[in-house]
């Protein structure tokens, strides 16, 4: 088994659900009392948090580029950013270490691809959803990517800041979350990212009607997969 790398913090909540689908997936691949050989980088996420507001992404980047040199110090063999929004500076990142790095975007995206997918609305943080760095990344597997119009966007952007980083769930939160879904699938949609690795904490494929896609577990599967090949 390879040493997976966690780069966390951003935020807490969805670290720990990394590290536990990593365990839940790991045991159910070997049974008995396995469970996954990991490593994490916990950063404070008000630090990162200040620097997206002020747009000071290639300070962020530096920070996360040398998280990432501690985890390969520390013996990851393959290395995970664990958040979307971030991925915005995967490539600083990507370049500070020489072990594998899984890109989130890229396993989401073929996970859409295997279902069949072509057009899909994607949920995540304004970041995430308004600027390039992801959707392009989506867009450059053959996907048709929809955001959500602005007072929705707006809607998903303060309930991921406001209430699940700081794992605060609320049943008017999912409501209007599945009825933003449920804008989208009106405008064409044939599935539904989880762009934001909080979100998972709040809603589940069990309240849509097309396929939804969890980054979260989509990433920590092939994690293991990469590690137990």
């Amino acid at each position: 088994m390879k040493r997976i790398g966690l780069l966390g913090g951003m935020s807490w909540e969805s670290s720990a659900e990394y590290y536990r689908l990593l365990n839940v997936l790991v045991r159910e691949r070997l049974g008995g009392l396995h469970s996954a050989d990991l490593v994490l980088v916990s950063v404070d996420f008000a630090a990162i948090e200040s620097m997206q507001v002020e747009g000071r992404w290639e300070e962020a980047g530096r920070v996360l580029a040398g998280a990432a040199a501690q985890l390969e110090a520390a013996g990851a063999e393959v290395v995970l950013l664990c958040t979307n929004t971030m991925h915005k500076v995967a490539g600083a990142v990507e370049t500070a270490v020489s072990v594998p790095f899984l890109h989130l975007a890229d396993a989401t995206a073929r996970a859409a691809l295997s279902l069949g997918l072509e057009r899909v609305g994607l949920l995540g943080t304004a970041f995430t959803m308004e600027q390039g760095f992801y959707v392009d990344r989506l867009v450059s597997h053959g996907l048709d990517v929809v955001v959500p119009e602005a007072e929705d966007r707006d809607l998903v952007h303060r309930v991921i800041y406001d209430e699940l980083c700081l794992g605060v769930v609320r049943e008017e939160s999912r409501a209007a979350y599945v009825e933003v879904v449920g804008r989208l699938v009106d405008r064409g949609c044939e599935g539904v990212v989880l762009g934001c690795t909080e979100i998972e904490l709040m809603i589940g494929a069990h309240e849509f009607s097309v396929p939804v896609l969890p980054t979260t577990r989509l990433h920590a599967e092939a994690a293991v997969s990469f590690a137990l090949a």
